[in-house]
């Protein structure tokens, strides 16, 4: 595990952006795992900066994004294909149909983490899988419980994860209460990760995430288990470390 401490938050997204973008470069026809959430934001707000000045080209990426709110049609602007179109995908040469997000409003939840988990597969997986860090040490929408949740799957929010996603929304009660989201064990089938984390208040998941007992009630400790992990923090996030 490769842990960098960057000194801001724009520092932090320039490096995860450099790393985004040398992927791209060594395999131009490669799978990006992608994320959403605040924190990846200044990361592909780097990467459309260096496709504007003719330094990269996704022409030939797929993507596969990491999870989506249950009830919320593509076009709301708090769903997660909303998300990646305003922030990454309608600024650069990405193909849209090379573009994947699970959907929302799908009349089966189950059929529809089985078509996901079966996109995914096809691809053969992604070759950078990026990942926000939840305050509570969630990946994805994996939250802490008593096992790791292998495949895609339908997932009840906690009550901590709506409060902190509640700032996107008019109020709490309107975040949707489930969502889709990548299994850890597709997750950990990824041949590269990378984490970002800025703030203080995700020092303490850092933390155990790096050094704490791998456990289900921590999501992202198994981290330590994969051969290939990048998280990169700012010095607010790292804080926990010693």
């Amino acid at each position: 595990m490769r842990i960098y401490c960057e000194k801001d938050y724009n520092a932090m997204s320039r490096r995860a952006a450099a790393i985004i973008a040398a992927q791209v470069v060594s395999k131009p026809d490669c799978v990006l795992g992608l994320a959403t959430g605040s924190t990846p934001i200044g990361a592909y707000q780097q990467l459309v900066k260096w496709y504007q000045q003719g330094d990269l080209s996704f022409a030939q990426v797929r993507s596969v994004n990491l999870d989506e709110y249950v009830g919320l049609a593509p076009t709301h602007d708090q769903s997660y294909r909303y998300f990646m179109q305003h922030n990454l995908f309608d600024h650069v040469d990405i193909v849209p149909e090379n573009t994947n997000v699970p959907s929302g409003l799908a009349p089966d939840a189950g059929l529809e983490c089985a078509r996901y988990e079966d996109v995914v597969k096809a691809l053969g997986y992604a070759d950078l899988q990026l990942l926000g860090l939840g305050r509570n040490g969630h990946i994805g929408f994996n939250e802490p419980c008593d096992h790791f949740p292998v495949a895609t799957h339908l997932v009840d929010l906690t009550q901590s994860t709506i409060e902190a996603n509640a700032r996107f929304f008019a109020s709490a009660d309107d975040v949707p209460k489930q969502a889709l989201t990548m299994g850890i064990g597709t997750i950990m089938r990824a041949r590269s990760i990378l984490v970002v984390a800025s703030g203080a208040d995700k020092a303490d998941a850092v933390a155990k995430t790096v050094a704490g007992p791998v456990t289900p009630e921590v999501p992202a400790s198994i981290l330590q288990l994969h051969p290939n992990v990048t998280i990169i923090g700012d010095e607010a996030a790292l804080s926990g470390l010693k």
